[in-house]
């Protein structure tokens, strides 16, 4: 893959669409053609591979590494970026990003775009930057990780989505139907930097997005930029306060720096009482054993974002 004053030749590259067919809530197939059309004769080689399965979306990723395509694209919402970038970490493989979710934080973050379209004018004129990303044990993240109330509030929503179908009302239902979790809240240890500190907690928030935090009008977007985790551990231990905090972060509302003890670093080990806990990634859902090793991994991923340095988000404050 060539590149003129940083610009990426993408005439001189093979490139792989990743799709996730079952992201967002345009007609997937009919979005794919429109990528297809726009991306089609501007490269070498042209590929896409689609599916409507999340899970396979990282074994697609992984063989097109392996048939050696220069920019393998993800398209689809932040859990499929997400998927796609467990497979390029580490790798000299570029990512390509076009949105195609609900919050694309990822995307936002990286200013292509907040659209399909805008993310396709980044693609045709971009250049290469490293990016920093998350691991949990082996898994690989974006966005963020969480324990206690979250992970729950995920998992009893998607039961009521299947009962009764998609809508804000079932949303909210599903925070307060998870609630009842928050009756035991959990003990936990993060030893950071050989110190050890003790919790008593319902809801533990890794935050990896600059662009998430300032939507929710926390502290620490700074320090992630700087390469670090934003790790927001809820203080409160009874019903109403921890309801709360976790409505506003299942949800994306505004926040407050009150309602959370703030840790930040890059490298660190969560100890639960529980040994198997439900761990929330960049909306999807795995079950790990405890002790949790987290850090960041430094520039080990290899994105497209616009040549010109302008970012294509607007601005999560305003």
């Amino acid at each position: 893959m060539r590149d003129t004053a940083d610009r990426v030749d993408l005439s001189a590259c093979r490139l792989c669409v990743i799709g996730n067919l079952g992201s967002g809530k345009k007609d997937g197939r009919q979005q794919a053609e429109a990528i297809r059309d726009a991306l089609e004769g501007r490269v070498a080689e042209f590929a896409l591979r689609a599916t409507d399965r999340g899970e396979q979306l990282a074994g697609l990723a992984r063989r097109a590494v392996e048939d050696g395509f220069d920019i393998v694209v993800a398209y689809g919402g932040d859990g499929t970026q997400s998927a796609v970038a467990g497979a390029l970490t580490g790798t000299q493989t570029v990512m390509g990003v076009l949105p195609g979710g609900t919050f694309n934080y990822f995307a936002r973050d990286l200013g292509v775009g907040e659209t399909v379209e805008d993310a396709l004018e980044t693609l045709l004129d971009a250049k290469v930057r490293p990016v920093d990303v998350g691991q949990i044990e082996d898994l690989v993240f974006l966005n963020n990780v969480s324990l206690g109330a979250y992970p729950h509030i995920l998992k009893t929503r998607e039961g009521i989505y299947e009962r009764w179908g998609r809508s804000r009302l079932a949303a909210y239902w599903s925070v307060l139907v998870a609630m009842r979790r928050l009756r035991h809240p959990m003990r936990l240890t993060a030893t950071v930097d050989g110190q050890d500190r003790h919790f008593t907690t319902a809801l533990v928030f890794v935050a990896r997005s600059a662009y998430q935090l300032d939507a929710f009008g926390l502290d620490g977007a700074d320090a992630i930029r700087a390469g670090n985790f934003a790790v927001l551990i809820a203080k409160a231990r009874k019903p109403l306060p921890l309801l709360r905090s976790a409505f506003r972060l299942a949800f994306g509302f505004s926040a407050k720096d009150s309602d959370f003890d703030l840790i930040l670093t890059d490298r660190l080990v969560i100890e639960t009482g529980k040994r198997r806990q439900l761990i929330a990634h960049d909306g999807e859902k795995t079950r790990m054993v405890s002790p949790f090793h987290l850090r960041v991994r430094h520039g080990d991923l290899k994105v497209l974002v616009p040549a010109d340095g302008v970012s294509k988000t607007r601005d999560a404050r305003a």
